[in-house]
């Protein structure tokens, strides 16, 4: 991915929010010969770190293909993005872009064993439940989740290079950015995208 000074972040804690808000990630590792495996995943933080460190698990047949552990991968989360029209700008000459926020998280997994990856399917399942009024818990059904949890494997991202670049407009006057987030915010627009338009807001210098 192109890094550019522009739209670089540095907030340790706008990533960890960014991690706990999109959860479902991309796990790639290029093999040797240059051969990527790609899966999806959900990933969270680590409680007991205070970083960036992932926990993770994904089908032990993916793993497998990942040859997890023993080679470097990134972990890519992906914030708001969405197209955006010139027509929203009202000024220009200007044409169409994508704005995004994503992260990166390089390095190599650590695979976890049996009792620390039942954890993490435990801590995952809870992560997603917390919002409900009445949360499942995996130890609701134990034993079966213990007979077939040996089927996923589990590991911790510790990484070694991360690059968080957030694309919302920076280039662009502040009072273009407006109009481009009201734009998004209009639900009779078929690139309505709310979510985008609060992370355009959020960018602009006075917050």
């Amino acid at each position: 991915m192109l890094e550019q000074p522009l739209y670089a972040q540095d907030d340790l804690q706008a990533a960890r929010a960014l991690v706990r808000a999109h959860a479902w990630a991309m796990l790639v590792t290029a093999l040797p010969g240059g051969v990527p495996v790609v899966s999806h995943l959900p990933v969270l933080l680590d409680p007991a770190r205070d970083d960036l460190t992932l926990l993770g698990h994904l089908a032990g047949g993916d793993a497998e293909l990942h040859e997890l552990g023993q080679h470097p991968a990134v972990v890519v989360v992906e914030g708001a993005n969405g197209y955006i029209s010139p027509t929203w700008y009202e000024a220009g000459p200007y044409v169409p872009t994508w704005d995004f926020v994503v992260l990166h998280l390089h390095g190599t997994p650590e695979v976890l064993g049996p009792e620390e990856s039942y954890e993490v399917l435990a801590a995952t399942v809870a992560h997603f439940e917390a919002v409900r009024p009445e949360p499942w818990k995996l130890e609701s059904v134990g034993a079966y989740a213990h007979r077939i949890a040996p089927g996923a494997t589990s590991f911790r991202l510790a990484p070694t290079r991360v690059v968080h670049k957030a694309k919302l407009s920076q280039d662009k006057p502040a009072e273009v950015v407006r109009r481009v987030s009201a734009a998004l915010e209009n639900a009779a627009d078929p690139h309505h995208n709310p979510a985008l338009a609060e992370a355009l807001r959020r960018a602009l210098p006075e917050g």
